[in-house]
């Protein structure tokens, strides 16, 4: 069951991966660092996901009665593994030649939980630090947020599948509710337990909510359609999410009331966008639209890129950060053109050779997981005289 296409949200979803990926190069412009919170991209994806997927199930619901859990578990695999698994396999050879046994453990360990929609636990129970020094060193530390989507993936459908058969009539109320207790949480959460506040679906699923409140509120109702209103509302919207790419900072404690900024700045765009207002224009235009669709892939290439380039390099000039950047568009338009789109075809890759190559591709990355468990991260790939420093107690002479 397809919604109608709405390109603005691609163009969202472009604005978002370039605060992200920005944030993540520390990228300066003229000595400015304009992209201290750019980290909120990912906040904005969260509210696109719930916006869609409710859409979607709701259509489904409404118009046949029933949901099948199997079209739609195949969808989201199509979307989200083909691309993730290439990534992965083009990182091991970088890990290989720059990580020492240590690190290739921790690179080892990541894989095996992102690929189990665990890596937000992983980085949360391991000590890191999203935003800290220490955090860009780890290829794969930006599949936090693709674990937080995919448990949320997981639950949703069956929490709303639920909601709708017996309590249709409450429906909009629970979502309310569960948004502002999940607000609660995380607003608690932000100030006891800052580091798992940040990682954990239950402190994310208001954003996700707010996505979920709009598309039942579509289900209903017309979104508006005064030029003038929806003109004001998409300018204030837009406002809210630029301030939070410029102003927000590592220091804040987030996820938490103050990420209401860019949330609601999201939403004021997502209901009151119409094809005939100025910035819906301008976010539907070719670049931002175009962006939009190779952003899963930019998100996916550009963490590792940065990172690997780190790792051999621990100071990279902001020449290299352009190549980088450059690189990263590059990948991730030959991904979504490659690997994105044909898996995403079923004419092309049929259910069954979907099924078979990733049971083949997770069978590799276990096994291979278990060699280097085995292995002490493949000691054997490093010089003789480092391997006996590196089995040295830190305070040894």
């Amino acid at each position: 069951m397809k919604i109608g296409y709405r390109p603005e949200i691609d163009g969202l979803r472009g604005i978002a991966v370039i605060a992200v990926i920005f944030y993540h190069a520390q990228i300066t412009i003229f000595g400015q660092n304009l992209f201290k919170g750019g980290f909120i991209g990912v906040d904005i994806f969260f509210v696109i996901s719930g916006y869609l997927i409710a859409s979607l199930i709701l259509k489904e619901l409404k118009s046949t009665g029933k949901f099948s859990f199997a079209y739609f578990y195949e969808r989201r695999a199509r979307r989200l593994l083909p691309a993730l698994f290439v990534v992965i396999l083009a990182s091991l050879p970088f890990a290989w030649v720059y990580l020492l046994p240590i690190p290739f453990k921790d690179f080892a360990n990541s894989i095996l939980s992102s690929i189990a929609f665990g890596s937000n636990f992983y980085f949360y129970y391991s000590g890191t630090l999203y935003g800290a020094e220490s955090g860009l060193l780890k290829p794969f530390l930006h599949t936090w947020s693709l674990s937080v989507e995919e448990q949320f993936y997981l639950f949703f459908p069956i929490f709303l599948i639920i909601c709708f058969r017996f309590f249709k009539k409450y429906l909009t109320h629970i979502i309310v509710v569960g948004f502002f207790i999940s607000l609660g949480i995380a607003e608690w959460g932000s100030h006891n337990y800052s580091s798992l506040n940040f990682y954990v679906l239950p402190t994310r699923g208001w954003e996700l909510l707010a996505g979920i409140m709009l598309a039942k509120l579509e289900s209903n109702n017309v979104r508006p359609s005064n030029r003038i209103l929806n003109e004001i509302f998409i300018f204030i919207g837009l406002i809210l999410i630029g301030y939070s790419i410029v102003f927000f900072h590592d220091e804040m404690l987030l996820p938490s009331l103050y990420t209401l900024c860019p949330i609601i700045g999201v939403m004021l765009i997502i209901w009151f966008s119409n094809k005939e207002e100025f910035i819906t224009k301008i976010l539907s235009s070719k670049f931002f639209v175009g962006v939009g669709l190779i952003s899963y892939s930019l998100y996916l290439w550009h963490f590792p890129l940065f990172s690997f380039a780190r790792i051999k390099h621990p100071s990279i000039s902001d020449y290299d950060k352009l190549e980088i950047f450059f690189l990263t568009v590059v990948l991730s338009i030959l991904s979504f053109f490659l690997i994105e789109k044909p898996f995403r075809n079923k004419s092309i890759i049929s259910r069954k050779v979907l099924i078979s190559a990733i049971i083949l591709v997770i069978i590799f990355f276990i096994s291979s997981y278990v060699l280097t468990i085995k292995t002490g991260g493949f000691e054997n790939r490093v010089h003789v005289f480092l391997k006996k420093e590196l089995k040295k107690n830190p305070w040894e002479i």
